[in-house]
């Protein structure tokens, strides 16, 4: 028998506050409106499953129809599912025994419980969808740079809103020290993660993260976000000091001084937003001997051996050097090995001076003065400093031929036969020198 129209149940105060649901699109929730409904036809009737539901959010109602089949009536055994001739008959006189009776069911007529119940069940789901698309859409955005308005700060962390009105919180630890935020500030930071372990979504955002700098410099230098430059790696001391390596594909590129700008253009803004954070910009190489020369500048390297299988670095260096190397408070030494992934010990270089060692200058009427000065300019000013430098190093640096440098070598290890001595002190010698100089950090030095 065809299903008679009828007038719709009007729930228009069970659905005005769903209507406008953020975040939630119209097939999904007209798919939870009527997992609702059925939820409650369920718990009232026992079964849903002989029961058409159509949902008109729109306007605010439902259509409910249930379906049940025409036995005589002394054969009814289950009311929900069967219904007796004579009732059947009273809907409509030609029904007949084995047909099925499509009725509707006026859901407000059920009472203000059974209303109440949908109400609170569909606030459930609702919020259940709510917190699942909120949870997915900052989830895919992990790494973003967003900005957002501070609504309240506690000790322990700042509360902001994004654009919806959602809340996101930012830790006191990811926080640059001098942060200092009034409510109604508008501010950049990074999506740091999204946490969904209580089922309600929990977005932390982070100023201290080394991804709110790789963003930041993406959005100010256009040829990092054109791909041109690739950023390899980046250590933070949040509002302190930073290092960035940094490669270019493309050789026609310096890709450290596109990073900085003219006069520092390009990275003064970054260096403002970080609260003053100094940021050294530096050119990778895969050569990790050279890489850890470079993150360790300003210090001039004089020898590093490596241990690649423990992933451990000893840096020699002159004594002047030593403290640059090391930086206030530790802080270069422990970029430095942030930034290669190496745990880096400096030693101070013996310097046999005061001993028996000789300044070059006096070698000038067996060696040319100009060959001197070409040597002089790597830094070795005695002629222990030439003999403990490696053959190739003079050959290549200083621009001379193997035969003069061979000879000068010559003229160099006449002056002390076999009394030359280790060229690298033992690192309780070093912590000694150290000491003595006056470095608070007793070598060797590490960035642990």
């Amino acid at each position: 028998m065809p299903r008679k129209k009828v007038e719709t149940v009007s729930l228009i105060d069970t659905f005005s506050e769903f209507k406008e649901t953020k975040n939630i699109d119209r097939t999904t929730l007209i798919s939870v409106l009527e997992e609702s409904f059925r939820s409650v036809i369920a718990k009232l009737f026992g079964s849903d499953e002989n029961f058409d539901v159509i949902v008109n959010p729109d306007k605010g109602d439902c259509e409910i129809y249930r379906n049940r089949e025409v036995v005589a009536d002394a054969e009814v055994r289950d009311p929900n599912r069967q219904i007796g001739l004579t009732e059947a008959q009273q809907i409509d006189p030609d029904y007949e025994e084995g047909e099925e009776v499509s009725e509707p069911i006026e859901f407000a007529k059920f009472g203000r419980r059974a209303i109440l119940t949908l109400r609170q069940t569909l606030s459930s789901k609702i919020l259940e969808l709510e917190h699942d698309a909120l949870y997915n859409k900052y989830k895919a955005r992990e790494g973003e740079i967003i900005g957002a308005e501070v609504y309240q700060t506690w000790k322990s962390e700042t509360l902001l809103l994004d654009d919806e009105g959602n809340e996101l919180v930012m830790p006191k630890n990811q926080q640059i020290p001098r942060d200092f935020f009034h409510k109604g500030d508008t501010i950049r930071t990074v999506i740091d993660r999204v946490d969904n372990t209580s089922g309600s979504p929990k977005i932390y955002l982070s100023r201290t993260s080394p991804m709110f700098l790789q963003r930041l410099l993406e959005a100010e230098i256009p040829e990092i976000s054109d791909g041109l430059i690739s950023i390899r790696a980046i250590a933070r001391i949040p509002g302190e000091r930073a290092k960035v390596a940094v490669e270019s594909y493309d050789d026609r590129i310096d890709p450290v001084g596109a990073c900085v700008g003219v006069k520092g253009s390009r990275i003064h803004g970054i260096v403002r937003e970080l609260r003053g954070e100094n940021i050294d910009i530096i050119n990778y190489t895969s050569n990790i001997s050279l890489f850890i020369q470079r993150a360790l500048g300003p210090a001039k390297v004089n020898n590093i051996r490596l241990d690649e299988e423990a992933k451990k670095a000893d840096v020699y260096l002159r004594p002047e050097e030593v403290s640059l190397a090391i930086g206030k408070s530790g802080q270069n030494i422990k970029l430095a090995s942030m930034l290669t992934g190496y745990t880096i010990d400096v030693y101070r270089e013996v310097d046999d001076v005061d001993t028996e060692d000789i300044y070059l200058d006096e070698f000038t009427d067996e060696i040319e003065p100009w060959v001197i000065e070409a040597i002089k300019n790597l830094g070795m000013e005695t002629a222990k400093d030439v003999l403990k430098a490696p053959r190739e190093l003079l050959i290549e640096k200083a621009d001379l031929e193997e035969e003069t440098v061979d000879e000068i070598l010559e003229i160099l290890r006449a002056e002390f036969e076999d009394e030359l001595k280790p060229a690298y002190e033992s690192g309780s010698e070093a912590s000694d020198a150290l000491a003595a100089d006056g470095v608070e950090d007793t070598p060797p030095v590490s960035n642990q």
